[in-house]
């Protein structure tokens, strides 16, 4: 029997949804429908300096309003620092990850990729921990992007596992939760493509799953530029969902027509999911708008 689908939208709460989040939700929470399958919602919230106070909350409660509740308890990372600490451990036991404690400044001196420790390494610092990256490219079969492959050595070197100051990286944490949470399909923005071969080396380490894997265009401004919460662009409103929403199914090629707009979202998006189509999603990884207004 084929594993059930179960896909996960895992923002970050450092502020209220925008609606380059509204199209990562919709896509993954459309993909998840159209299989018959689950979708949860986890919060990345291990970043405590980046958190604004409320912000998960607010975020929830904005996918409750556009008609995307979670099925089943929200997951928070910030209370899995055991599951993570356990990952780390076996890494380090085989011999797989260390310890590191390069400044910033070194590694920059020498390129900014970590092949091997530079510098004095100050016994007093505080070590970062670092998986151990071969020589090796890696690549895999993106279900929207296509084939993806990366020099990880020369790319992205001896990543981050835990940091200095004590917080988990985002790559063992998403790579963990993932796994632990039997999470079969990730469907995401394309800002995180790149992360993607990171994140398989690290479940080959561990010995767990490679889910699929399917990258969102991102919505960018005129100039190229991804429209995110730093550019406060396009604010959705509870209060008020379908123009956000409407523009959401519009950028992710779907046609308006299949689009029941107007009453409750919910039900208006769960027959919706019968007429999504993944195939009409831009294959590019980012679509420029020139007038982020105009699509509400």
């Amino acid at each position: 029997m084929p594993t059930p689908y179960r896909g996960r939208f895992a923002p970050s709460p450092t502020g209220p949804l925008h609606f380059g989040s509204l199209v990562a939700a919709l896509g993954s929470w459309m993909m998840a429908r159209r299989a018959g399958g689950e979708w949860i919602v986890r919060m990345e919230d291990i970043d405590a300096p980046r958190e604004v106070p409320g912000a998960a909350d607010r975020q929830l409660n904005t996918l409750a309003a556009f008609g995307m509740p979670p099925d089943g308890p929200v997951v928070r990372q910030r209370q899995r620092g055991h599951l993570y600490q356990a990952a780390l451990d076996r890494l380090l036991a085989a011999g797989e990850a260390f310890a590191c404690r390069c400044s910033r400044s070194e590694l920059e001196a020498v390129g900014g990729i970590h092949r091997r420790c530079v510098g004095a390494g100050d016994p007093a610092r505080t070590p970062a921990i670092r998986l151990r990256v071969p020589a090796l490219t890696l690549g895999f079969e993106d279900e929207l992007q296509g084939p993806y492959r990366q020099a990880l050595d020369t790319a992205v070197g001896d990543f981050v596992l835990k940091r200095a100051d004590g917080l988990w990286a985002y790559q063992l944490a998403v790579v963990v939760d993932d796994a632990d949470q039997g999470i079969t399909h990730v469907v995401r923005g394309a800002d995180l493509l790149d992360s993607t071969p990171r994140q398989i080396l690290l479940q080959q380490r561990l010995g767990l799953p490679t889910p699929h894997y399917a990258h969102l265009p991102l919505v960018l401004d005129a100039t190229g530029r991804k429209l995110g919460k730093s550019l406060q662009a396009l604010p959705v409103d509870d209060a008020d969902p379908w123009p956000a929403l409407a523009a959401a199914w519009r950028f992710l090629g779907q046609p308006a027509a299949a689009l029941d707009v107007g009453g409750a979202p919910e039900p208006a998006l769960r027959r919706a999911a019968d007429r999504f189509d993944p195939g009409r999603i831009p294959a590019s990884s980012g679509h420029p708008v020139s007038d982020p207004a105009a699509l509400t």
